[in-house]
C-alpha cells in the first residue's frame, strides 16, 4: 500500500504538449536544472521556456527553488532552478508491475501455490498490524468506516456504506457495511494473482473480527473491489446510506 502524491494535471495536446514533455524529459535526465541552460539544450527563447516551465509548475509536475551562485568576485546572487516533482515522476513510464510479475511467476515455478500464499500473507501483515493498533479503541459497529479511512490514507479511494434490510422492500440483502475500494495499487498484478487479492480479504476479516465476503473487484474487471461486512459488524442503528470517503 501506498501513499500517494496530489496528481498533477492532465497534460496538454499538440506543439505545447509535446514541447514540455521534452522540457519535463530533460529534467529527469540532467536533474535540477535554470532555465537558460534548459532553453539552449532545447533550442528555446527565454521567453518560451520560461512560458513553459512556469506552466509545468502550474501543474504540478515541476518545482522550482532558490540557490546561490558566485561569480568572480565572490558575490552571491539567487538563481532560480526547475526540478520534477514526484507527481510528474509518476507520470512517466514505470516497468515496476513488469518487474513484480516476473519476480512471482518465478516464485510460482519455483515454490508453487503455497509460496504464492504464503507471500501475499507476508505482504499485508506488516499493514495489518499497523491498522490493528488504530483499530484497537474503535467500537466493533465503527470498525468498517475506520478501516475505510486508514485504506484511503493508504491511496486505495474507500469508503463504507452502512444500511439495513428496511432499504430493500423484499428483505432479501441481510443489513450489514459495503466496503468499497474505488482504486486498487496493484491491480495489474493482481489480475494473474488472485492470491493477492484473497490475502487482502483475510486482512479485512482478521481486522473487523468477522467473515466477510468479497463481491467484486477491480482486478477480475469490476469497477471497484467491494467486500461486505455483514450486521455482526456493522451497526443495525447506523444511519442508512452512511458514507465515509
Amino acid at each position: 500500500m501506498v501513499k500517494t502524491a496530489a496528481p498533477p494535471r492532465p497534460a496538454p495536446t499538440g506543439a505545447d504538449g509535446r514541447t514540455r514533455g521534452r522540457v519535463a524529459r530533460l529534467l529527469l535526465e540532467r536533474g535540477p536544472s535554470t532555465a537558460a541552460g534548459l532553453g539552449q539544450a532545447l533550442g528555446l527563447t527565454p521567453a518560451a521556456i520560461r512560458r513553459h516551465l512556469d506552466a509545468l509548475v502550474a501543474a504540478g509536475t515541476v518545482a522550482t527553488k532558490e540557490t546561490r551562485t558566485y561569480g568572480g568576485r565572490g558575490r552571491g546572487r539567487p538563481a532560480r532552478t526547475y526540478a520534477v516533482t514526484e507527481a510528474g515522476r509518476a507520470a512517466f513510464p514505470h516497468a515496476y508491475d513488469d518487474v513484480a510479475v516476473q519476480a512471482l511467476r518465478f516464485l510460482r515455478e519455483t515454490g508453487g501455490a503455497a509460496a504464492l500464499g504464503q507471500f501475499a500473507a507476508a505482504r499485508v501483515s506488516v499493514v495489518e498490524e499497523r491498522y490493528r493498533e488504530s483499530l484497537a479503541d474503535v467500537r466493533a459497529e465503527r470498525r468498517p468506516e475506520a478501516l475505510a479511512e486508514m485504506l484511503s490514507s493508504d491511496g486505495y479511494a474507500a469508503s463504507a456504506s452502512v444500511w439495513s434490510v428496511g432499504e430493500d422492500p423484499t428483505g432479501a440483502q441481510p443489513s450489514g457495511t459495503q466496503l468499497c475500494q474505488h482504486h486498487c495499487p496493484v491491480q495489474h498484478v493482481a489480475e494473474e494473482f488472485p492470491q493477492l487479492c484473497a490475502a487482502e480479504t483475510a486482512f479485512i476479516s482478521r481486522l473487523l473480527g468477522t467473515h466477510v465476503q468479497r463481491l467484486a473487484t477491480i482486478a477480475h474487471g469490476d469497477g471497484v473491489c467491494t467486500t461486505f461486512v455483514p450486521a455482526a459488524t456493522a451497526s443495525r442503528t447506523a444511519p442508512a446510506g452512511r458514507t465515509t470517503s
